[in-house]
């Protein structure tokens, strides 16, 4: 109602904004700002009206300095105001859901089940369940697709799930169109010989590595002559050469949602490059021995497994700053990303090791995940070369050159690695892939270790493997599944 000459104190008690810019006052959620010295029922006393007491100087400084001390107090970091708008969000939440009847009484139910996510825990709305829901792969289901002369060392998925592209120690590199029934060939980049790379479009040396754009544009592989070569995924066509790695690469992974790449070699660093600039960023330093392999999801870093230095790192690229994992024994030969909060890491000390981000000991760790083998009369676990997980899941592959590649759950918050299935696999298992959709698992199989020739397995053929998985119709049940 209209304000008369005499209500001034309780258009200021009772009118003003909570915040105000320049000097914002924050209220805890259930607390009440006191009206002021002067404000209605006690500036006009008894009989209101244009008597009011005027304002005081004292009250203005007074006033002055509290709102000095909440301009001070407002002074938050990015995480503090995305805690403090969650929390002021979720009383929102509590407080409409109480003044609403529930979904059941009639009242429509789509606007609190749609923001229910936002009441998980950090990382949570996506993170999946999906190891009961798989089947049992079925071995006679898994089809191979041949086509390298020599091991297959590497593998990456389009986005859309359509196409397979692969590489092996030959230098070819090999574009496959992956069908239900069939795997057909559409492209083969063969390879040369050291020093002709300029003359043809393919590597010359070993190929270690390769990444794929998320949208889908941009393929890159590293290989042995310390070369990064950027392809078109569309024609096979070779559009750039990046250089200024001194020994082999070995990692190679895009940021999400970018045309950012990020590079690991065994000269120790870490580079990032802008492949739509064709364009060198910036090195990283920090490993002791070979980096072996590298990950990255959407957030500005990316992780490396260190080899026989026995770390694994975390590089925040815009801090310029890296955390530092400690907890396998051997080389850490293979790593990938979970999620953005969890990662997974191989060893050729036969262990598994499951990491959060926020923890520098690993959250589970599996020994002997492979079993034991004999090696010239002497037992030694068998090596973990290779890892995949299945992105914002919790279910994990793990292969060796045990004759099978092995499923893994991730339980109990993460914080425990159980094994699911065995699927029967003959040779050195060096680069396993999950489908986008998870509705299959791609390995590439060699005769000899992609980073080595260690051991030989004669009797594995070069060439990929497709396993289907395919999902339980029903619910599943209880009991957990067998573990073989």
């Amino acid at each position: 109602r209209p304000a008369g000459p005499g209500r001034r104190g309780e258009a200021a008690g009772g009118g003003r904004p909570a915040r105000r810019r320049g000097g914002v006052q924050r209220l805890r959620a259930g607390e009440v700002r006191a009206a002021p010295v002067g404000g209605a029922g006690t500036g006009g006393g008894a009989g209101g009206g244009a008597h009011a007491c005027p304002r005081s100087p004292s009250l203005g400084r007074r006033r002055r300095r509290e709102a000095a001390a909440a301009e001070e107090e407002v002074e938050e970091t990015p995480q503090e105001k995305k805690l403090r708008l969650a929390k002021l969000y979720l009383e929102q939440l509590r407080q409409h859901g109480e003044s609403r009847p529930a979904p059941g009484a009639g009242a429509p139910a789509g606007r609190p089940r749609a923001l229910s996510p936002a009441l998980t825990p950090r990382g949570s709305p996506a993170h999946v369940l999906l190891s009961l829901q798989v089947q049992p792969p079925d071995p006679a289901s898994i089809r191979v697709l041949r086509g390298h002369q020599l091991p297959v060392t590497c593998l990456v998925i389009s986005p859309d799930d359509r196409f397979i592209f692969s590489a092996s120690k030959d230098g070819s590199l090999i574009k496959c169109k992956w069908e239900v029934e069939s795997g057909k060939r559409l492209c083969v980049v063969p390879g040369g010989k050291k020093g002709t790379e300029e003359r043809h479009m393919g590597h010359a040396s070993h190929i270690l590595c390769m990444a794929i754009s998320s949208d889908g544009k941009y393929l890159a592989t590293g290989d042995r002559n310390k070369l990064i070569m950027i392809w078109d995924t569309a024609t096979c066509k070779r559009l750039h050469i990046f250089t200024g790695h001194h020994d082999a690469v070995s990692g190679l992974s895009f940021r999400k949602g970018t045309h950012q790449l990020y590079s690991a070699s065994h000269d120790r660093c870490v580079k990032v490059w802008n492949v739509a600039e064709n364009a060198y960023v910036e090195t990283l330093f920090g490993h002791q021995d070979v980096i072996t392999g590298l990950d990255s999801l959407s957030r500005e870093c990316c992780v490396t497994a260190g080899g026989r230095d026995g770390t694994v790192r975390l590089w925040k690229i815009p801090e310029e700053s890296q955390l530092v994992f400690y907890g396998h024994q051997g080389s850490i030969d293979c790593i990938q990303l979970i999620n953005e909060e969890h990662m997974v890491s191989g060893a050729d000390d036969g262990s598994v090791a499951l990491w959060g981000l926020t923890k520098k000991k690993p959250l589970a760790l599996a020994r002997q995940a492979h079993g034991m083998q004999d090696a010239q009369g002497l037992q030694q676990p068998y090596w973990i070369s290779a890892v995949a997980a299945l992105r914002n899941s919790d279910l994990l592959a793990t292969g060796s050159h045990s004759a099978s590649v092995k499923l893994w759950k991730c339980s109990e918050g993460f914080r425990k690695l159980e094994p699911l299935w065995d699927i029967p696999l003959v040779g050195f298992v060096n680069s396993l892939k999950f489908s986008a959709a998870g509705d299959f698992l791609v390995a590439g199989l060699g005769q000899e270790h992609r980073l080595g020739r260690w051991w030989r397995v004669k009797e594995a053929k070069n060439s990929i493997c497709i396993i289907p998985l395919k999902r339980r119709t029903a619910a599943p049940s209880p009991e957990a599944p067998d573990s073989s």
